[in-house]
């Protein structure tokens, strides 16, 4: 096993680590370890709610979720000899729920699904899902099964959400200010066009005094993607994979976590991963200069891993940018194209007795693949879901008989 460079132990917060992760980014949050370039090391990580959520039938919890805490990240690492200007290599060599643990916290054998009520930050079918929902699903080696999803199991595609390095200065009061001038054209709107910068709940690792006031008061949120890598929620980022991170401070500051147990393209609800805490082994490198060299200077690059379950059929979902429920037409929108989609696989599996909100967890959980398919055909944009029938215990292809319903029971509500 390499050196555990970072550790966590998940039955205390984040805050109360020995060493304590932090939330917020901001290029001086103090270094939490060092490595060189060529070192393989361990990570360990909580889950990134900071284990707010528990192994119940009761969604109470995800309504209530404080996302003011999220994302709890394991560092920062500093890799020696890292300056603005180069590029860091990261494999990732293995990673998984917490080893050999029973218990309390996402990934001690369990993690679990939500949809984060409208008003709490919503999902991607907030409008049609307005309130919290919950699946728990248990861990067997690579393979999920729910109580709350019956007659589905499949193969996940372990892959950390959220990796990156720590912006610079300058690029941080750019992210701040154009993210600030977003939110501005609708200040109201519900859920907000962007998390801005909030003090509240904020945790800056080993900083002290002013500078940890500071950093909580100019710290970027955690929750989209931007040019130093970030919450890109992509699945195939699992073992094998290899990135590429532009470097904005000296010792390139990588941070991460938010690892999840699988993933549908798009993790449709948000909270649509299957979330839990574990560990993750990184191998480092550097690339002296790449950022010109390669002209990587808004996103990292991505080799995406080669380990996947091997699903060969599939039941595709197409959407096009149109709005049916108002006939309004969209031009070449894929996000209104990607939206239809899973409505449409939404409503194709509530046919077998599943309930809407069963087959939008789902979705969001799920190995699913989602794709552009079409993207200059004026004026409609056409995306595609790739839903494997493989996962499920009984036959979902489209027959003359008409689907098979069954009682499939419910996922965890509200109260």
């Amino acid at each position: 096993m390499p050196n555990v460079i970072f550790s966590v132990d998940q039955s205390r917060s984040m805050r109360d680590q020995d060493v304590p992760g932090h939330n917020r980014w901001h290029p001086d949050v103090p270094v939490a370890a060092m490595v060189r370039p060529g070192d393989e090391f361990r990570v360990e990580c909580r889950e990134w709610t900071d284990a707010q959520i528990g192994n119940n039938d009761s969604a109470n919890d995800v309504r209530d979720v404080d996302l003011m805490r999220c994302h709890m990240l394991s560092g920062p690492i500093g890799v020696e000899g890292a300056e603005p200007g180069d590029l860091l290599v990261m494999d990732i060599l293995d990673l998984g729920p917490v080893p050999q643990q029973v218990g309390n916290a996402p990934g001690e054998a369990w993690g679990y699904t939500g949809v984060f009520a409208k008003a709490n930050g919503g999902g991607f079918l907030t409008d049609y899902f307005p309130d919290a929902y919950k699946v728990i699903w248990d861990f067997h080696g690579q393979v999920a099964t729910s109580r709350h999803l019956p007659g589905v199991r499949f193969t996940g595609i372990t892959h950390p959400g959220l990796f990156g390095t720590a912006p610079s200065e300058e690029l941080l009061q750019r992210w701040n200010r154009r993210e600030q001038a977003l939110v501005d054209t609708d200040p109201n709107r519900i859920p907000p066009l962007g998390l801005t910068p909030d003090p509240d709940q904020a945790l800056a690792g080993q900083a002290t005094g002013s500078d940890a006031g500071r950093i909580a008061q100019e710290g970027a949120r955690t929750v989209p993607a931007r040019e130093n890598g970030g919450n890109h929620d992509i699945k195939n980022f699992t073992r094998g994979s290899r990135v590429f991170y532009p470097v904005y401070v000296a010792d390139a500051k990588l941070s991460g976590g938010d690892l999840h147990f699988s993933q549908g393209d798009g993790e449709i609800t948000f909270c649509g991963a299957i979330e839990m805490g574990g560990y993750i082994d990184f191998h480092v490198d550097l690339i002296k200069g790449g950022m010109e060299k390669y002209g990587v200077t808004t996103n990292p690059l991505f080799m995406p891993g080669n380990v996947e379950p091997r699903y060969s059929d599939f039941i595709s979902f197409i959407g096009i940018s149109v709005d049916h429920d108002t006939d309004t037409n969209y031009y070449l929108d894929a996000t209104v194209a990607y939206r239809r989609a899973c409505l449409n696989a939404v409503e194709y599996l509530k046919r077998f007795g599943y309930t809407g909100e069963q087959a939008y967890l789902l979705l969001g959980a799920a190995p699913i693949e989602g794709r552009i398919s079409g993207i200059v055909d004026i004026p409609n944009a056409c995306c595609s879901l790739y839903l494997p029938t493989g996962i499920f215990d009984f036959d979902v292809h489209p027959t003359a008989e008409g689907p098979k319903v069954a009682d499939r029971g419910q996922c965890a509500v509200t109260t």
